[in-house]
């Protein structure tokens, strides 16, 4: 994890003033977890170590005191499997980020601070609405089973597509440990697909061991869609562990 930008109080995280090579332990961070959520103490772990200040909360506080995200400046939603992934991954926990508490997500957004969505955060993040966000409607992209059909588990090389974004600065490529079966970001179809990427919507995208995010043999072959929908170029699996539309591997607002 990169270091936590530092800033002056009220500013936004990458506003103006921040200095990328320092620490801030006065970002103060609120970490919820649900039932199955199991990476939370890695998380407050890597925050830590980033110079930030975290505190984690279980949902069902939360909902009882909506209000409590206003003390922090940075929501982070953990990887595991929330709910036993029951109906879909994330659809449970998603289902909780409703009336109160999504009004206050936005206004934590509105006021300059950050949502991180981790595996399984990312998944709660897109199911509720929240992501990709902009002019996209919520039900044109969603988060969905591997196109391998299995569990995955493995390293992946991605290459960061928005620098500009505070949970990834000062890199290119970076390499991490994935593990879900339901990673896969898929796009209603092509149009979508072009919003996402002309939109600033591609936080990382998988590339293979020569840094390639599209080759000729990854084609995505989704036969649920029309032919002409198929041409979504990806690098081939396992590069791409889930077989993501345009290799897409996270996703962030505009």
């Amino acid at each position: 994890m990169q270091p936590v930008e530092s800033r002056n109080a009220g500013e936004p995280l990458g506003g103006p003033g921040t200095d990328r090579n320092t620490t801030m332990a006065t970002v103060r961070v609120l970490v919820v977890r649900a039932p199955g959520t199991n990476c939370d103490e890695e998380t407050m772990h890597g925050w830590r170590l980033a110079g930030a200040s975290p505190q984690l909360l279980h949902i069902e506080r939360w909902i009882e005191r909506p209000t409590l995200l206003r003390e922090f400046d940075v929501l982070t939603l953990p990887g595991g499997f929330s709910y036993g992934d029951d109906i879909a991954a994330g659809k449970v926990f998603a289902a909780g980020l409703t009336g109160a508490i999504l009004d206050e997500i936005r206004a934590l957004v509105e006021r300059g601070g950050g949502v991180l969505g981790i595996c399984n955060g990312l998944q709660v993040l897109v199911k509720a609405g929240l992501l990709p966000g902009g002019t996209i409607a919520p039900d044109r992209v969603t988060v969905t089973y591997n196109a391998s059909g299995r569990f995955e588990a493995r390293w992946v090389r991605m290459k960061v597509c928005r620098t500009d974004c505070p949970f990834l600065l000062d890199t290119t490529f970076t390499e991490m440990p994935v593990e879900h079966g339901e990673g896969r970001v898929v796009a209603r179809d092509e149009t979508t697909l072009a919003a996402l990427e002309t939109g600033g919507h591609v936080a990382l995208r998988y590339v293979d061991a020569e840094d390639r995010s599209a080759d000729d043999k990854g084609r995505n072959a989704d036969i649920e869609r029309p032919a002409a929908e198929r041409d979504l170029r990806t690098v081939a699996y396992p590069a791409n562990p889930n077989g993501s539309d345009a290799a897409i591997a996270g996703l962030c607002d505009p």
